[in-house]
């Protein structure tokens, strides 16, 4: 039996603008799919202490360094970019997270 929710990270800069647009266009990406999410937000600085609270990364800026959670880049979401693409990447992910 998988799990009931999935937790996500969504990670700027600052912690404050890009993530809030991104997060909530990640919100209306998993309702639309009927994925239960929580969803939380932070600086790229706390990414390393903070990903082991969650299930995937999501990050608006170029992130680099190695984390031990799926990773997804969602500056698409804010730029118009690729958003279908971003778009079913997070579903697939959440998915995988809810059968695991």
């Amino acid at each position: 039996m998988g799990k009931s929710e999935v937790k996500l990270l969504v990670a700027c800069g600052s912690g404050i603008a890009t993530s809030t647009v991104a997060q909530e266009a990640i919100k209306k990406i998993v309702t639309e799919a009927g994925i239960n999410a929580k969803i939380l937000k932070c600086t790229v600085n706390e990414l390393e202490r903070k990903q082991n609270d969650v299930d995937i990364v999501l990050v608006t800026t170029n992130y680099k360094k190695l984390l031990n959670k799926p990773c997804i880049s969602v500056f698409g979401l804010i730029s118009g970019i690729k958003q279908e693409a971003i778009a079913a990447n997070i579903i697939a992910e959440c998915k995988k997270v809810l059968e695991s």
